[in-house]
């Protein structure tokens, strides 16, 4: 069988449904990622975005910016471990770390590739990585990437992690990752119960805060600040591409282990540095997370209308209590024509089906911003309620 032979079965179906007008991905925005934007000049609320505080468009995020490219130019061309490294980039590492209470911080160029580089270095033969088996696709290829072992454990069942790990060697190295909310079905993790499962069986834990950061806890500082933890959490592992408002990564914990990363992580020795205005983005993002509260209890303000309205409706949106709240579907199809028919009224929402998702489970993925107003979420509300009925979910 020749190599490209699965890409030429493949083609058709892609440009079948790019003919008709079903397939929903890479399409490209006119305008930028605000609450509504423009697609080939037609308009669109936008409710499938990771911008949960909307600082994207935010007038001293973009100022900031370009400071840093007039200051350092557009790239370091090379990595964090050799001529890649600004003291913008160490500015930055010490501010996560005192915001997330830890000792220390390293930033990777994407969050994708601090997971690989953070779970590879750190579990090796002999160890174990224990996940929940809807971790980030980022979570399960750096177990895979690693030379230990991995084992799941069932979503969020306290029950079955402490059945996981009793089924191991005591004096291996294991380690807990989970994320802090997850990114499908908008729940939050158990934290309390994982660090206590995790000290039961000498597990070192860590919460993959992508989705959580700007968004839970008092602070804005995720899953651990939420559950008042920080002390407890061994390594707090996030992202820049959705609250900070561009792209990058970092993990926080103690000094020596961070250490350990720095000159182990191969995801972050072999990549280029995140450039300057990538950087100088992400610290402005971080005084408006510290210095601007409202801009968080407007995002939930948000989201808690839109739970409200949905259960009200009939929509099925299983146990999200977040600003991810998912509209279970069920077959591939409906789902995919569900999409289509929310995307021509006006709605720009996100199908997930298999196999990110097992069959018979498709959803559409909505997820809110701080910026958006009564006025888009009612207007939303009201798409959501004809198409819902037209097609028989609601």
């Amino acid at each position: 069988m020749d190599l490209f032979d699965k890409c030429i079965e493949y083609y058709p179906i892609v440009e079948e449904a790019k003919r008709t007008g079903f397939y929903p991905y890479f399409r490209a925005l006119d305008t930028e990622p605000d609450r509504r934007v423009m697609i080939k000049g037609k308009e669109l609320i936008m409710l499938g975005s990771n911008n949960y505080l909307g600082l994207t468009t935010h007038p001293k995020v973009k100022q900031a910016a370009i400071k840093a490219i007039e200051r350092f130019g557009t790239g370091c061309t090379g990595s964090r471990f050799l001529n890649g490294t600004l003291d913008i980039h160490e500015e930055l590492e010490i501010k996560l770390a005192e915001f997330l209470k830890q000792e220390d911080c390293i930033v990777f160029s994407t969050g994708y590739q601090t997971n690989l580089g953070v779970i590879s270095s750190l579990v090796r033969k002999g160890d174990f990585a224990i996940v929940d088996k809807l971790d980030h696709a980022s979570i399960l290829d750096g177990c895979q990437m690693s030379f230990g072992e991995s084992v799941r454990f069932r979503h969020n069942d306290m029950e079955n992690l402490d059945k996981v790990l009793a089924g191991l060697e005591r004096d291996c190295g294991k380690l807990i990752v989970v994320d802090g909310i997850f990114s499908m079905e908008g729940d939050i993790i158990d934290l309390p119960n994982v660090v206590k499962i995790g000290k039961k069986y000498n597990a070192k834990i860590m919460v993959d805060d992508a989705h959580s950061v700007g968004v839970l806890g008092a602070r804005g500082a995720g899953a651990a600040d939420y559950f008042n933890l920080e002390d407890q959490v061994d390594l707090i592992m996030g992202t820049f591409s959705k609250s900070f408002a561009t792209i990058g990564g970092y993990v926080a914990g103690n000094h020596k282990v961070i250490t350990y990363i720095r000159h182990q992580a191969r995801s972050l020795m072999f990549s280029a540095s995140i450039p300057p205005p990538a950087v100088a983005t992400v610290l402005a993002a971080l005084e408006i997370v510290k210095n601007e509260p409202e801009r968080r209890q407007k995002l939930w303000d948000n989201t808690n209308k839109m739970l409200k309205a949905f259960k009200e409706m009939g929509y099925n949106t299983e146990t999200s209590c977040t600003p991810v709240i998912p509209l279970h579907i069920g077959e591939f199809n409906r789902a995919i024509n569900f999409w289509h028919d929310l995307y021509e009224a006006g709605i720009f929402a996100n199908p997930v089906i298999p196999p990110a998702v097992p069959p018979g489970r498709s959803l559409i993925r909505t997820s809110y911003m701080a910026t958006h107003t009564d006025e888009d979420l009612d207007e939303a509300l009201d798409i959501f309620k004809k198409v819902g009925k037209k097609a028989g979910v609601i």
